[in-house]
C-alpha cells in the first residue's frame, strides 16, 4: 500500500507541471493559401507532436515559452516561438531540402500521401508506440496497417525467432523493405516447417529498433517497376528519426496473464508448468511438482530505448539510438508430446545512427545504419521416450531448446547534390548482412548414448547484400501543371552461406563412439527396449554438416525510369519501367501506369496497372538439409535437395525462375472536413509462386529414402479491399479521434504445377491451407482516442476473421477416413472469428514525462481449442490474433 500511495502522490505532484502547458491551435497553408494536410508539428526538444487535419488545422499542448517546428515534404522547415500565444497560423514556403526523404511510391517532391496515384499509409511511430504496449515493429504494424499480418510461431524452428510477416496476404518475400528509401537486406532464414510463409524468406523488421523510427510508409500496390524484385505486394519504407537536438526515450515493462482461456481437464503435468482447474499456471519444480502459489503472469517484457540528436551546421544532424529488449518465454497448455508450447525468449540490443553532413550549399553527405543482436531461446518438441532418449541423462524424457544468436549489420552512405542544371543526383552504397547461428541446448546425440554432450553448436547461415545506386530526378514547375522525371541504375550483389556445426550436432556414431563413415562395417547403437537404432545428430534440430555447406553469390544490374505528369490541375498520370538482369537466371522487364483524377475539391479517384516479379532467393536455390537414417547397415538420407542438384532434376523439377505478377488497383480518397476516407480495391495475379514440396519416396536415388524440393509450383489470384476511415474533432483543450481500418481479402490457388508428380505430395491440401492462412479473409480495426489537458485514453477493437488449417491427420492413410475428402474434413482445424480489445490510459506527469498504462487483449481472448493433432502440439496453432492472452504493461516516455 505504501508503494501505491507514493505513486499516487508522485502522479498528483507531477501533473501540476502539466498545467504550465497551454493548448495552441492554428492553420497551416502554402503560399497560395491552400491548406496543407499532414504537416508534422513538433514541440522543439521533445517527442510531443501532432499533424494538421484535412483543412490544415492543428491543435497541440506545448509550453508557453517553447517553440513549434513545422515540417512537410516539399516545403522548407519552419520554426515559430510560442511566446504565450494560443493561436499560431503558419504559411510554409515551397522548397525541398536535400536531407528530406521522398514519400515512397512517388519520386516527386510535390506529392503527399493523400494525392498519390496509389495507396500509401503514413504511420507516425511515436503515436503507435504511445498507444500500444507492443515492443516489436511487426506487432505494431499488425494493429496499425490494414493489410499487414504477422504471426508469432512455436515449434517452427527458426520461424520461432524471426516472425514471418505478409502484406495483402502474399508471401513474406513479396514485400520490399526500404530504410530511408534504400533497399534493406533480407534475413538468411528460410521458413521450411509448419508456419506461415512456408518456403519463403523475408526481411526481419524486428531487427530495426522502433525507438529509431520517425515514421513508416506502406505502399500497398505492386511496385516492381519502380523498386525492383520483392515488391509484388508493395513496399514498406522505414524513415529514421532526424531530430537535431534533445534526448527522448522510453522505459516499458509488461507481462502476459497465464490464465489460459481453454478447457484443461485433460491436461497433464509436465516439466514446465501445471495449470489448475481455473486455467492459471502454477509454480512448479523441474519435475512438475507444485511449489508455490498461482503464477498469474509470464513472458515478462522489458524495453528501454533512448534517442539523441545533435545539429550539424544549418541543416545537418547526427541522430543516435540505443534500444534494449528482454522478453521471457510464455508457456501455454499443450499435449504430452509438446511440453513447452509458447513464444520464444528474446534478449536483444540495437544501435542505430542516422546522419546528414552538409558539404556545400548544394551537397550533403549522409550515412545511416546500425547493428542488431538477439539471443533467442525456444522449445522444440518433447522426446518422451524410445530410441531418442538416454535414461541416464534424461530419465523422464526431455524437451530440447533451439537457441540462436542473430546478428544484423547494415550501413548506407552516399552523397545528394543539386546540379547546376537543376537535376538532383543521389549516389549511394548500402551493405547489409544477417547471420543466424543455432545452438541446441538441453538435448543429446542419442547415438553417443551415455557420453553424449547436452549442448551443441549446430552451425547456421548468413546472407549479405551490397547495393550501389545512382539516381537522378528533376521537378519542372513550368511544364504542364507540373512534371517530375526520374531515372537511375542499381548494381546489387548477394552472398548466401551455410556453415557447419560441430560434428556431434550432425554425426551418427557406432557402438565404439566413432563417427560412422562405413555403415556396412560399423554397428549403430540400438534402444534395448524397442530394438530401434539410436539416431544421430542433436535432437530438436540437427546441425548442418560439411555436406550441407554452401557459399554462393550472384549479381544483378537494373535500369529504371519513371515520370509523373500533372496533365491538368485535376489529372495526374504516372508511368514507370524497369529492366533487371540477374547473373543466375536472366532478364526481366516490368512496367507500371497509374493515374489520379480530382473528381471534386474533396474527392480523388485513383487507379494503377502494373507487372511485377520476384527473383528466387539464393536460399531457395541453394538451401539444403540432410537427415540420415541407418537401416540394415545402409545409410538412407532424407534430404531437402537444392534446386541445382541432380536429385532435383531427376524428379523433373526445373531450375527456379522468377515469380511473375500482374497488379491492378482502383480506389478513391475523400476529405470532408473533419472526416476522411480512402477505399482501394486490388487484384493480384501471381504465376509460378515458389513453394516447398512434400517428401517424395526416392528409391531410384542411391542411399536416398525421401526428398523434397523448392519449385515454381503454384499460381494464385488475390482480390481484396483496403479501407481507412478517419474522423477527428477539436474542442477546448482536447480532441477526439476515431479511425477505422479494414482489409477484405480473398486468395484462390488457381493452378498447382505438379506435372507428372503426385499433387498431394507435391503441394497437397495441407500445404494449400498454410498458403491461404497467410491471407486471412479480413482484419477490421477501430481505434478511438480522447485527449484533454494532461490526460488521454485510447480504446481499440480488432476483429480477426476465421482461419482453417489442416493438421497432422493429413499424413495418415486416406483409406482410414474413407477417402481424401473425408480426411480433409477430419483434419480441418477451424479457428472462428475473434474480437480483441486494447485499452490504454496516458498521463502527462510533467512537460517532459508521460506515463501510459494499459492492456492488449484486455478480455484474454484465445484462439479456438483444437484436438491433439495440431501442428505445434499446443491447444491451438499460431494464428493471426496470437496465442499469448492478455498483456498488461506500463510505459514511461521522456524527453528533454
Amino acid at each position: 500500500m505504501k508503494i501505491i500511495y507514493r505513486l499516487f502522490v508522485f502522479v498528483c505532484f507531477s501533473t501540476t507541471f502539466a498545467f504550465a502547458q497551454q493548448t495552441i491551435t492554428g492553420k497551416v497553408v502554402d503560399q497560395d493559401g491552400t491548406p496543407l494536410v499532414g504537416v508534422n508539428i513538433v514541440e522543439k526538444g521533445t517527442a510531443n507532436g501532432t499533424t494538421t487535419d484535412f483543412d490544415g488545422n492543428y491543435s497541440i499542448r506545448a509550453a508557453a515559452n517553447g517553440s513549434l517546428v513545422f515540417s512537410y515534404i516539399g516545403f522548407e522547415t519552419y520554426e515559430e516561438e510560442v511566446s504565450g500565444r494560443t493561436v499560431i497560423d503558419v504559411v510554409l514556403t515551397e522548397g525541398l531540402q536535400l536531407s528530406e526523404v521522398q514519400l515512397v511510391g512517388s519520386r516527386s517532391p510535390k506529392r503527399t500521401a493523400t494525392n498519390t496515384a496509389v495507396p500509401v499509409d503514413v504511420i507516425d511511430v511515436a503515436d503507435v508506440v504511445t498507444q500500444s504496449g507492443r515492443i516489436e515493429v511487426n506487432e505494431m504494424l499488425q494493429f496499425a496497417a490494414p493489410s499487414f499480418n504477422a504471426n508469432k510461431q512455436s515449434g517452427s524452428d527458426g520461424a520461432d525467432h524471426i516472425d514471418p510477416a505478409t502484406l495483402r496476404g502474399l508471401g513474406p518475400d513479396q514485400t520490399l523493405v526500404l530504410i530511408n528509401g534504400k533497399r534493406r537486406h533480407q534475413s538468411s532464414l528460410i521458413n521450411i516447417f509448419g508456419t506461415r510463409g512456408r518456403g519463403n524468406t523475408g526481411t526481419d523488421l524486428n531487427a530495426i529498433p522502433a525507438t529509431a523510427i520517425k515514421r513508416i510508409e506502406i505502399l500497398r500496390d505492386g511496385a516492381s517497376a519502380q523498386y525492383g524484385s520483392d515488391a509484388i505486394a508493395g513496399v514498406i519504407n522505414i524513415v529514421l528519426k532526424d531530430q537535431r537536438d534533445g534526448v527522448s526515450g522510453l522505459l516499458s515493462y509488461g507481462a502476459y496473464s497465464t490464465n489460459a482461456d481453454v478447457d484443461i481437464t485433460d491436461f497433464t503435468a509436465d516439466n514446465y508448468g501445471v495449470w489448475n482447474t481455473d486455467g492459471f499456471r502454477l509454480d512448479t519444480d523441474k519435475d512438475g511438482n507444485q511449489i508455490g502459489d498461482d503464477q498469474n503472469f509470464d513472458g515478462g517484457s522489458l524495453k528501454a530505448g533512448i534517442n539523441y540528436g545533435v545539429g550539424i551546421g544549418d541543416r545537418g544532424f547526427a541522430n543516435f539510438t540505443m534500444e534494449y529488449v528482454s522478453k521471457n518465454k510464455t508457456l501455454r497448455p499443450a499435449f504430452d508430446f509438446r511440453k513447452g508450447f509458447g513464444e520464444a525468449a528474446i534478449d536483444g540490443f540495437n544501435f542505430m545512427v542516422n546522419s546528414v553532413i552538409p558539404v556545400s550549399d548544394n551537397t550533403d553527405f549522409y550515412v545511416f545504419g546500425g547493428r542488431n543482436y538477439r539471443d533467442t531461446d525456444a522449445y522444440a518438441f518433447t522426446r518422451n521416450g524410445g530410441a531418442r532418449v538416454i535414461p541416464s541423462i534424461y530419465p523422464d524424457g526431455f524437451t530440447p531448446r533451439i537457441t540462436s544468436n542473430i546478428t544484423d549489420n547494415s550501413i548506407s552512405a552516399g552523397f545528394r547534390t543539386e546540379l547546376p542544371s537543376g537535376w538532383k543526383a543521389d549516389f549511394s552504397n548500402t551493405f547489409g548482412k544477417n547471420n543466424f547461428h543455432y545452438f541446441i541446448k538441453g538435448t543429446l546425440n542419442a547415438s553417443l548414448e551415455d557420453v553424449s554432450p547436452t549442448d551443441f553448436d549446430a552451425g547456421g547461415h548468413s546472407l549479405s547484400q551490397n547495393t550501389l545506386n545512382l539516381d537522378f530526378s528533376k521537378y519542372y514547375d513550368d511544364v504542364l501543371e507540373g512534371m517530375n522525371l526520374a531515372f537511375g541504375a542499381e548494381y546489387r550483389t548477394e552472398n548466401f552461406v551455410i556453415f557447419a556445426g560441430e560434428e556431434g550436432s550432425w554425426g551418427t556414431y557406432d557402438v565404439n563412439g566413432l563417427l560412422i563413415t562405413d555403415p556396412a562395417n560399423q554397428t549403430q547403437p540400438v534402444d534395448p527396449d524397442s530394438g530401434d537404432p539410436r539416431p544421430g545428430g542433436s535432437q530438436g534440430f540437427p546441425g548442418y554438416s560439411p555436406a550441407n555447406e554452401v557459399d554462393r553469390s550472384r549479381s544483378n544490374f537494373s535500369l529504371y525510369a519513371d515520370g509523373e505528369f500533372d496533365l491538368s490541375e485535376s489529372f495526374l498520370l504516372s508511368a514507370a519501367a524497369r529492366f533487371e538482369n540477374y547473373s543466375d537466371f536472366g532478364s526481366t522487364l516490368n512496367g507500371k501506369l497509374a493515374m489520379r483524377v480530382k473528381a471534386s475539391d474533396n474527392v480523388n479517384v485513383r487507379g494503377s496497372l502494373s507487372t511485377g516479379f520476384r527473383a528466387p532467393s539464393l536460399a531457395q536455390i541453394y538451401y539444403n538439409l540432410r537427415f540420415t537414417n541407418f537401416v540394415g547397415g545402409v545409410a538412407l538420407e532424407s534430404l531437402l535437395s537444392p534446386n541445382n542438384s541432380p536429385v532435383t532434376a531427376s524428379f523433373g523439377i526445373q531450375q527456379l525462375t522468377e515469380e511473375k505478377a500482374f497488379n491492378a488497383g482502383l480506389g478513391l480518397t475523400a476529405n470532408l472536413g473533419d472526416f476522411s476516407a480512402t477505399v482501394d480495391g486490388y487484384f493480384i495475379n501471381v504465376q509460378d509462386r515458389i513453394v516447398l514440396t512434400g517428401n517424395f519416396d526416392a528409391p531410384q536415388i542411391p542411399n536416398v529414402e525421401a526428398a523434397q524440393f523448392f519449385a515454381n509450383g503454384a499460381d494464385t489470384r488475390t482480390v481484396g479491399l483496403d479501407v481507412v476511415l478517419s474522423w477527428k474533432t477539436y474542442f477546448d483543450d482536447g480532441s477526439f479521434t476515431a479511425t477505422f481500418t479494414g482489409n477484405l481479402n480473398d486468395m484462390e490457388i488457381t493452378d498447382v504445377k505438379n506435372g507428372t508428380l503426385d499433387e498431394q505430395i507435391f503441394f497437397g491440401e495441407r500445404d494449400k491451407a498454410f498458403l491461404l492462412a497467410s491471407a486471412p479473409d479480413s482484419k477490421l480495426t477501430l481505434n478511438m482516442n480522447y485527449d484533454k489537458d494532461w490526460f488521454d485514453v485510447g480504446l481499440a477493437f480488432t476483429h480477426f476473421s476465421k482461419i482453417e488449417l489442416l493438421d497432422f491427420q493429413m499424413f495418415e492413410d486416406p483409406a482410414d477416413y474413407g477417402g481424401l475428402p473425408n480426411q480433409v474434413i477430419a483434419a480441418t482445424d477451424t479457428y472462428d472469428p475473434k474480437l480483441v480489445t486494447d485499452l490504454v490510459f496516458g498521463f502527462d506527469l510533467s512537460e517532459d514525462l508521460k506515463l501510459n498504462v494499459g492492456a492488449n487483449n484486455l478480455f484474454n481472448v484465445y484462439p479456438d481449442q483444437q484436438d491433439d493433432w495440431t501442428e505445434a502440439g499446443g491447444y491451438f496453432d499460431a494464428v493471426q490474433m496470437g496465442f499469448g492472452g492478455s498483456f498488461f504493461y506500463g510505459r514511461l516516455n521522456f524527453s528533454f
